[in-house]
C-alpha cells in the first residue's frame, strides 16, 4: 500500500495576516491621525489625464443628442419620420462637429434598422408572432434611443446594439 505522508501545517501563516488582506478588510475603517490614504496603484495622475478622451464641446453634445432624440419623430410621422429627423440634423451639422457626424450616423443607422425590424414585425402579424414582436421593437427603439441621447449629452461615444451599419 502507498505510504501516507503527513504534511505539517505552518502555524506562522495562520497567525500573521498579510498586509493586503488587512487593507482590504478595513477599507471602511477610519485611519488614525497623521496616516495618509493609500495611493491608488492603478495609474499615475498624469497618465490618466493623457488617456482621457478629448472633451466634446457643449454645442456638439447638444446637436448629437438632438440627432438621437429626433428618432422620436417616428411617432408623428410613422415609418419615415424616425429616419428623416436624424438625417436632416446630421446633414446640417456633420461638417461642423466630428462628434455630431459620428453620432448622427449611429442614430440614422439605428433608426433605419428599427424601421426594417418594425416592417418585418408588421408582416409577421399575419402569423400572430408580430403581435409580440411589434411592441418589443418599439420598446427597444425607445429605450436605446434615450440611452444614446443621455450618453451623447454627456459627451460619450455610443454605439447602438442590434444595428445594421448602412452608413459608415
Amino acid at each position: 500500500m502507498a505510504e501516507e505522508k503527513e504534511i505539517p501545517e505552518p502555524a506562522e501563516e495562520k497567525e500573521i495576516p498579510e498586509p493586503a488582506e488587512e487593507s482590504a478588510g478595513e477599507a471602511g475603517a477610519e485611519q488614525p491621525a497623521g496616516v495618509e490614504e493609500p495611493v491608488s496603484a492603478e495609474q499615475p495622475k498624469d497618465v490618466q489625464e493623457a488617456q482621457a478622451p478629448e472633451e466634446v464641446s457643449k454645442d456638439a453634445r447638444t446637436w448629437a443628442m438632438g440627432c438621437h432624440l429626433l428618432g422620436l419623430a417616428g411617432i408623428v410621422v410613422p415609418v419615415i419620420g424616425n429616419i428623416v429627423g436624424p438625417l436632416v440634423m446630421w446633414q446640417i451639422k456633420k461638417d461642423d462637429y466630428p462628434f455630431v457626424d459620428e453620432q448622427g450616423k449611429e442614430a440614422l443607422n439605428f433608426q433605419i434598422s428599427m424601421s426594417i425590424y418594425g416592417i418585418i414585425s408588421a408582416i409577421l402579424l399575419l402569423a400572430c408572432i408580430g403581435a409580440f414582436l411589434l411592441p418589443a421593437v418599439y420598446i427597444v427603439d425607445l429605450v436605446f434611443l434615450l440611452i444614446a441621447a443621455i450618453k451623447a449629452n454627456n459627451g460619450k461615444h455610443y454605439r447602438y446594439p442590434l444595428t445594421i451599419r448602412f452608413i459608415k
